[in-house]
């Protein structure tokens, strides 16, 4: 990775008062980075409302439509 050295300067100081290396200051960093990216994108996050929603529909799913139908005969013929 090229970095602008003012910038290569600010991690190495951030590095050093860390007492950790350059490489991994950077790399520490990057993996909370996107660890924290990662959990965003795949978890869902409901308010009081949604989850009230949601815990209902578990607990009394309603009844199978018709497309519903005609898609679990479907699948179950492909097996």
């Amino acid at each position: 990775m090229q970095i602008p050295p003012a910038e290569k300067a600010r991690l190495m100081r951030a590095a050093a008062l860390e007492r950790t290396s350059l490489k991994d200051f950077v790399l520490r960093n990057a993996l909370l980075a996107a660890e924290a990216v990662i959990e965003k994108a795949e978890r869902v996050n409901l308010d009081e409302e949604q989850t009230r929603f949601m815990l209902d529909l578990l607990e009394n799913p309603p009844k199978p439509n018709t497309k519903l139908q005609a898609a679990a005969r479907s699948l179950a013929t492909r097996k």
